[in-house]
């Protein structure tokens, strides 16, 4: 056991960049494609997560600095630091949880697809990390390891369903064919999304607010360019926090992410198009009954939407004001604001592409999020002291992290097991029910396919 247990924590250890062409590489050449394609894909894969890296470094290693001269400047003193999403997973993968969680989420994962409660193959591996965190959370709190680690399992089934019913919608609105996105983080976002987005259909007036992306473009002309709205948008960040004509310089780097970023993402998809095609082909020769299959990423191919990106923009300063503002937080955003583009990828879907309606559903979705990390606090920091004590141990302040001690997938479970096992018993029902319930889904999908083939 031990032996395979470091041969995962060897793959994990690889990071994304090296893992997921390794992974694609393999995959592809399962899928029956050639040997030359599958290594250009997952070498185009690599390419694209090292760009994406890159791009998505711009917003913390600029943003960040500007917010801290927020803080500052407004003499903010929220008693929670935000540490962000690397501190995070390290504490997730630290955790006993954590040790087990790859083995047991590929597991989980063949088992679905075995039993049709899934059309996801989930590639993505590192980002298991999700799942952890949830597990550790979990065991903290009730000190039973088993509890954490069942635990996990049922927030990937949960995750796992939701990306497949999400799928379609982000094909059609997110340009991500063959692709789902069993992303713990982003995932938790769809049941809020549902919610809010149908109020507005109630609310008069503003239901018949529309505003496409690509219209809105059109009327603006050259100002409704990603570029000149990252521009305009980051030199007013700076002018807030105080930057005089430094906030120049923060604009022409945020002008760059919203070009740069849809880029990125276009050159992981131009890889993993090749095995997507094959896996199609593969499910149609060998499982009649089985659907599409989708390939499961990281969120990160979708953070390119302009939506996602735009939104994400303006909401940087508001997320400090609302931190400020909202009574009772103690969660103060700094180190995971470059994850807010992270929760509009399947808002947007959601929403069918409306801007409006994504930016208020995502402003709403914040305050949220800052309630359920201000819950989550203290079992936050005993979690990071329980996983890596020679790093946490000697803290006497607290933290938490946007990502994912504000999760409020991660949040509701934490708060039913409460109730031990009571509340995972809880838990399992409502995952079990939603794989039963995919997997109706999935079969009549499949024989409505079939039959639209023999018509």
């Amino acid at each position: 056991m031990e032996v395979i247990l470091n041969f995962f924590q060897f793959i994990n250890d690889l990071g994304a960049s090296v893992m997921m062409p390794i992974i694609i590489t393999i995959l592809g050449l399962i899928l029956g494609a050639p040997f030359g394609r599958a290594l250009r894909a997952g070498l185009t894969v690599g390419v694209g997560f090292v760009g994406l890296n890159l791009v998505i470094g711009l917003i913390g290693t600029h943003l960040g600095p500007a917010v801290q001269a927020m803080i500052e400047r407004y003499g903010l003193t929220l008693d929670a630091i935000d540490i962000g999403w690397p501190a995070a997973a390290a504490i997730a993968f630290a955790s006993s949880v954590g040790t087990f969680i790859i083995p047991v989420g590929i597991i989980v994962n063949v088992v679905m697809l075995v039993t049709n409660t899934t059309q996801t193959l989930d590639v993505d591996i590192w980002d298991y990390w999700h799942f952890a965190f949830t597990g550790a959370m979990i065991q903290a709190l009730t000190g039973s390891f088993a509890m954490g680690l069942v635990a996990a399992v049922l927030n990937m089934v949960i995750i796992m369903v939701i990306a497949d019913l999400t799928a379609p919608s982000l094909e059609t609105y997110n340009g991500l064919p063959g692709i789902s996105l069993p992303h713990g983080f982003t995932g938790a976002f769809v049941p809020i999304a549902i919610v809010f987005n149908k109020i507005l259909d109630f609310i008069p007036g503003i239901n018949k607010i529309k505003m496409d992306m690509d219209k809105v473009q059109a009327k603006l002309g050259l100002f409704g360019e990603p570029m000149i709205i990252g521009t305009v948008i980051g030199i007013v960040v700076g002018l807030i926090a105080g930057y005089g004509w430094d906030s120049l310089l923060l604009g022409i780097n945020m002008g760059a992410v919203l070009v740069l970023i849809p880029k990125m993402a276009a050159m992981l998809m131009e890889g993993l198009l090749p095995v997507s095609d094959a896996a199609q082909v593969f499910i149609e020769k060998h499982f009649k009954n089985r659907g599409k299959l989708y390939i499961g990423l990281d969120s990160a191919v979708g953070i390119g939407h302009p939506v996602a990106l735009t939104c994400a923009l303006i909401l940087v300063p508001l997320s400090i004001a609302l931190a400020v503002f909202l009574p009772g937080n103690r969660v103060l955003p700094f180190a995971d604001l470059a994850v807010i583009p992270y929760v509009f990828v399947l808002i947007i879907p959601m929403v069918k592409g409306d801007f409006f309606r994504a930016l208020v559903v995502g402003f709403f979705t914040m305050i949220i999020m800052f309630y359920c990390g201000t819950d989550m606090v203290d079992s936050f920091v005993a979690t990071a002291k329980a996983a890596d004590p020679a790093t946490y141990g000697s803290y006497t302040t607290a933290f938490s992290s946007i990502c994912d001690g504000s999760n409020p997938l991660t949040w509701a479970m934490w708060k039913l097991s409460n109730f031990q096992w009571i509340g995972i018993a809880i838990i399992a029902v409502i995952a079990i029910g939603l794989a039963i319930y995919n997997r109706q889904h999935i079969i009549k999908q499949a024989k409505e396919a079939a039959a639209a083939e023999e018509a």
